[in-house]
């Protein structure tokens, strides 16, 4: 149950680039059995006891990326009219699955009450797996496959826990930065808004939160791709979009006029023109 075929998912982009690709892992069937069953109990611990993130959306019974969209749209909305500066940074973490550190992830699962037997099942869980990755061949209709190497880091993507296990690594996250913002995560799709009623305190709480963010970030062992991550200040479309400088150790996002949000294109006014415009190319 601890060998997993990974299968490259080619994700956009350029074919022959590797990091174009998500590694999903084709998992025994009895191996998903057995991680249903441990998700069902741990997900009655998390609900018995309140655990998960209020503002986390992902992999969660009766939330789906519908109420994200809702949730982002409608704070966007309320700040615009009560006449408030609002933006949002779009966050993309970087390989976020496979970056996941095991033994911060065992601490976390811990401290959230998962002790005794059950501890030791993850522990087991997650200890000693090995991959190797499957690629189809044309020329000789098969498989070429790699050697067998031992998994150190990460859950694995395509497994019925390895979702669920990454909540709970990041669980703590909005709770840090949401006194003066409002995140939004799906699964690893971190979301931040921002809203102020005058310039100088929108920008400081801007920088705080950033700051704030990326020291979590690594702390556990997790980073942004600074190339993906943009800031998109939202307005009507009679005031001018305020450009900022947001950075950490001198890596600096974009400022952008729209951003994909959870598969619908998000544009600075909220007009939707460039989500339809995507829409009628397909």
């Amino acid at each position: 149950m601890k060998y997993d075929i990974i299968k490259p998912l080619h994700k956009n982009g350029d074919w022959c680039d590797v990091s174009k690709y998500r590694p999903v892992s084709l998992l025994t069937s009895f191996s998903k059995i057995f991680e249903t069953l441990r998700q069902r109990r741990i997900l009655k611990h998390l609900t018995k006891y309140n655990i998960l993130s209020t503002e986390q959306y992902g992999f969660r019974l009766g939330l789906r990326t519908d109420n994200a969209t809702y949730k982002l749209t409608t704070e966007i909305l309320n700040a615009m009219n009560n006449k408030l500066l609002i933006g949002g940074i779009f966050c993309d973490l970087e390989k976020a699955f496979d970056c996941v550190n095991r033994d911060i992830l065992l601490s976390k699962l811990k401290f959230y009450g998962i002790s005794g037997t059950d501890f030791r099942l993850y522990e087991s869980y997650l200890d000693n797996r090995y991959c190797r990755t499957a690629i189809y061949n044309d020329s000789v209709n098969g498989n070429k496959v790699s050697q067998w190497a031992k998994v150190r880091h990460g859950v694995p993507q395509g497994s019925v826990l390895g979702p669920l296990l990454f909540l709970l690594y990041i669980n703590e996250l909005p709770k840090i930065i949401n006194k003066t913002s409002a995140p939004i995560i799906f699964a690893d799709d971190t979301s931040i808004l921002f809203a102020h009623s005058n310039l100088i305190g929108f920008n400081k709480n801007i920088h705080v939160v950033f700051t704030t963010l990326n020291k979590w970030l690594r702390a556990n062992q997790l980073s942004l791709n600074f190339n993906k991550t943009n800031y998109v200040h939202f307005t009507t479309k009679r005031n001018m979009t305020v450009n900022l400088k947001i950075g950490f150790n001198n890596n600096f996002i974009t400022n952008s006029s729209y951003t994909k949000f959870l598969g619908v294109t998000m544009d600075y006014t909220l007009s939707w023109n460039n989500h339809i415009d995507l829409l009628v190319k397909k």
